[in-house]
């Protein structure tokens, strides 16, 4: 049988935690300026990447002129948000490798979706199975749904309380995990559980500066659904590239790099 420190060894390879700064309020809009930058230095492959992103978006506006069942169109907001983050490692590459002074390429950057495949994809298990608990609460939210048309305005209250805490929940808890987690698979090849624990200490140690952040993705992402999907094209390399550069400033690095 294992000692008790073979076990403790074994146990400190998995779900590690990796330091991280204290940032600044200020940081998220940093971060969105070096995103621009990145952007306007590689404008070609950020804009058909943001085409890509902008599919699914552009189509679930779509089916919600077509089927009015917001019940229906839940799943696919949901999916949008979810593998966004594990879809935007390419974009994390292309930032990555214009902070080394590399020019990034669509080859290398699709190669990092290959970088640590078991983790990224474990991840994005995670997300599915909170996507899979996102629609079955929601069916189970519209249960209660008022159904007569002059339903009281307590139903209506009781409907739409339910339905934002349970979506704001899930939110917070997709935020926590997946802030620094695909960043962290893509550069350091370790195993998701550490990234997972990182990425929600990283927030919990920062997370007035997180709430900012996380409130400025949404405004993001309703802007996007608010010009018909259109603006995604732009929306979605950015917050790509700003999230890149969150990791960045955020997880210390081996080299403990310095910044302003």
């Amino acid at each position: 049988m294992p000692t008790t420190q073979a076990l403790q060894h074994q146990q400190s390879k998995y779900a590690r935690t990796i330091e991280c700064n204290q940032l600044t309020i200020g940081a998220p809009f940093h971060w969105l300026s070096l995103a621009f930058k990145d952007f306007l230095s590689s404008p070609l492959i950020s804009l058909v990447y943001g085409i890509v992103f902008s599919i699914i978006p552009y189509f679930t506006l779509q089916l919600l002129s077509v089927e009015a069942s917001p019940l229906f169109i839940i799943p696919m907001v949901v999916a949008f948000t979810l593998i966004g983050p594990v879809f935007a490692s390419a974009l994390y590459d292309v930032a990555w490798e214009m902070e080394k002074g590399h020019k990034p390429s669509f080859k290398h950057s699709v190669k990092a979706l290959l970088r640590n495949q078991i983790s990224l994809w474990a991840f994005a298990f995670i997300l599915l199975l909170i996507m899979i608990a996102w629609v079955r609460l929601a069916s189970l939210v519209f249960v209660i749904f008022p159904t007569t048309s002059n339903a009281s305005l307590m139903d209506m209250a009781v409907f739409l309380g339910i339905g934002s805490l349970i979506g704001g929940f899930l939110s917070i808890a997709v935020l926590v995990i997946s802030a620094f987690t695909p960043q962290i698979i893509m550069e350091r090849r370790i195993d998701i559980m550490t990234a997972v624990f990182t990425s929600a200490n990283a927030v919990k140690r920062n997370l007035l500066v997180m709430c900012i952040w996380g409130s400025l993705i949404i405004a993001a992402v309703a802007i996007g659904f608010l010009t018909s999907a259109v603006a995604f094209v732009v929306i979605m390399p950015l917050l790509s590239f700003a999230s890149w550069h969150a990791y960045i400033q955020t997880i210390k690095t081996k080299k403990q790099r310095a910044f302003e």
